[in-house]
């Protein structure tokens, strides 16, 4: 069982950054694969970036990937989604989900979810 609590979201400017964070409950966090999606009303919840168990393997979605960086802290049980140049067109609320096994995109395949924090970029 792995719970998932995310921080750090809030209001930002266009232009400007934040620090997401997702802390687990877990004695065993080396085993999950920990990835942080988004969604916005209406819409389904899309990939944003995913970290292996170890951190050595990271995946971003195509508009995250020059200006996002996800990274764990194992000592920790957290991982963090750290946004530069955020865009209006990022604001959503974000979640963290774990997984065990291989990496995937597809939110169906996870386990274990945080229960969201709201991001707003304004113009």
């Amino acid at each position: 069982q792995v719970q998932l609590v995310e921080s750090g979201g809030g209001l930002a400017q266009a232009g400007g950054s934040l620090r997401l964070s997702c802390a687990a409950s877990t004695r065993t966090f080396t085993n999950y694969i920990i990835t942080w999606f988004r969604q916005t009303p209406g819409k389904e919840r899309e990939f944003v970036a995913s970290i292996s168990w170890s951190g050595s393997l990271t995946y971003y979605e195509d508009s995250a990937k020059v200006r996002f960086t996800i990274l764990r802290d194992n000592a920790k049980n957290t991982v963090f989604l750290q946004m530069n140049s955020l865009k209006p067109e990022d604001t959503a609320v974000y979640y963290c989900a774990a997984k065990s096994g291989s990496y995937d995109r597809s939110p169906s395949r996870y386990n274990y979810w945080g229960q969201g924090t709201q991001v707003t970029v304004s113009s």
